[in-house]
């Protein structure tokens, strides 16, 4: 049986079109997907993201565990600051790319994909058994305490404050909501609880996320939606959320991610810190960073008209299949076929011309910078 948020009441009374995904029942779109896809690029909306795990790694061996089995370096975070990383096996294959929050010297907070959330468990487990260090380490499964939502959008700055009760008594760093940086987290009074929200997002625009409670949640939903309605807010599913990464390059476990791809040739190396010291997986991303990979992600979009990139659609230059799609839609800001695919590093070059097959038509396309969207 599909697990369901404590908004499935709220999307079936806004028409929400639900679909499973990650075992949860979720909703695709409320009207359509461009029309709130353009409203987060041009205005504001809100998502249902209570699907998402969240893993709480505590003691005073936590830092130490998290960047031993983490590519980024959790040194660096401060209290009340979060990072983006990557959870690696020894053959440098993703188990799950994840935000990592510092909420005290010695609590964290792990914001995992909804997919991932069993295997990586049972990994964080493993390698806590290894560790050694019972007595300063605990890693508990968070996700039934919380649900979550996301507000996204350049005009949401505008109205998100007046949502809270007031100006936070906890917040780690800041005392308004609006007062967080990127990847600032800090709590926030709302209706006699206290909710987590970060300046962090999925769409590449700016945008808050709020975990909380499942009574919280549900009415920080309606909260929200009254207060940004002068604002031009709509409700959000899941389909405008895959769009408006695609747009901005941002990967998808099992698409972009899996256990067989490295973040080296996914395009995120960024978030490898080789310069830290020993983690999981990194002599071969070691190696990959020195020598090179035998296959790159790369961005692309359309130069003719043709039906819009999916994933699994051939890709070809020079007359040859050399990869495959692995995400790709019809961009509502560009209006034009974009996606990402995996491709032997010598057509991964900016300007190469490829094609992109479907149902046995190749249409015209060209390698692209990432994003591929970007705010003029």
């Amino acid at each position: 049986m599909l697990k369901r948020t404590s908004l499935y009441e709220a999307h079936q009374k806004l028409g929400g079109k639900l679909i499973e995904f990650g075992g949860w029942e979720m909703p695709v779109q409320y009207t359509s997907i461009t029309d709130e896809h353009l409203a987060v690029r041009n205005a504001a909306g809100i998502f249902d993201i209570s699907h998402m795990g969240e893993v709480t790694v505590s003691g005073a061996a936590a830092a130490e565990f998290l960047n031993s089995i983490l590519t980024n370096d959790i040194r660096k975070l401060a209290a009340g600051l979060g990072q983006y990383t990557i959870m690696c096996n020894e053959r440098g294959g993703v188990i799950d790319d994840l935000y990592a929050y510092k909420l005290s010297e010695e609590v964290f907070l792990l914001i995992i994909n909804a997919s991932r959330i069993e295997p990586d468990l049972a990994w964080l487990h493993k390698q806590a058994g290894a560790f050694g260090r019972p007595d300063d380490l605990t890693v508990s499964d968070s996700s039934n305490n919380y649900d979550a939502v996301a507000v996204q959008g350049p005009r949401v700055k505008e109205f998100i404050d007046g949502c809270f009760s007031g100006v936070s008594t906890c917040a780690m760093r800041v005392a308004r909501v609006t007062d967080l940086k990127k990847n600032e987290i800090g709590g926030f009074p709302f209706a006699g609880a206290t909710m987590m929200v970060s300046r962090t997002g999925y769409t590449g625009e700016d945008g808050f996320e709020i975990v909380g409670r499942a009574e919280s949640i549900a009415k920080m939903w309606d909260v929200v939606l009254e207060s940004g309605k002068p604002f031009g807010i709509k409700p959000c599913g899941l389909g405008a959320r895959d769009t408006l990464r695609t747009e901005v390059c941002y990967p998808l476990y099992g698409h972009e991610l899996d256990e067989q791809t490295t973040p080296i040739e996914a395009g995120v190396g960024f978030f490898v810190a080789l310069d830290k010291g020993e983690f999981i997986g990194r002599s071969v991303l070691a190696e990959q960073k020195a020598s090179g990979t035998k296959k790159k992600c790369v961005a692309f979009k359309l130069t003719d008209k043709g039906a819009p990139p999916r994933p699994g659609y051939p890709m070809w230059a020079n007359g040859v299949a050399v990869g495959q799609v692995v995400s790709g839609t019809q961009s509502p800001s560009l209006n034009l076929g974009i996606g990402m695919g995996y491709v032997p590093p010598e057509f991964a070059k900016v300007e190469t011309v490829i094609e992109i097959e479907a149902r046995g038509r190749r249409t015209a396309a060209v390698v692209v910078a990432k994003p591929i969207y970007k705010r003029a």
